[in-house]
């Protein structure tokens, strides 16, 4: 399962040596700034859609890069358990991907602390 950290300005993504061969990547670093949206999804196998290169074990497991011909090319690593699913400004993170989606244990907690560190912090009135 992939490892997830907020180091300053940036959501640190660290894969691991299973996920390394289908997604073709061992870390992912995205700026805070890149993303336009933070959700929690219950069902991210649903998420992941279109043509795509990686693992799919049907019902069960989604490990690779999808929208591949068309559509949100998105970086995957999902199993039947609730994921972070990120929507990027490609323009910003200069990366090929459009949307992140990641099975995490703590994945509704991880999207709150994304979601507040994008807004950054509440200024007094």
């Amino acid at each position: 399962m992939a490892e997830v950290a907020m180091t300053g300005d940036r959501v640190a993504i660290a894969f691991s040596t299973w996920e390394r061969i289908w997604t073709r990547r061992a870390e992912v670093s995205v700026p805070l700034a890149a993303i336009d949206r933070a959700a929690c999804v219950d069902a991210p196998l649903r998420v992941a859609r279109g043509g795509h290169r990686g693992l799919l074990v049907s019902g069960y497991t989604k490990i690779g890069v999808w929208g591949v011909l068309r559509g949100p090319r998105q970086l995957v690593s999902v199993r039947r358990r609730p994921a972070l699913h990120l929507t990027l400004n490609r323009g910003v993170t200069g990366d090929r991907f459009d949307e992140i989606v990641l099975s995490h244990p703590d994945a509704a907690r991880l999207t709150q602390r994304i979601r507040q560190a994008v807004r950054g912090p509440a200024t007094p009135a």
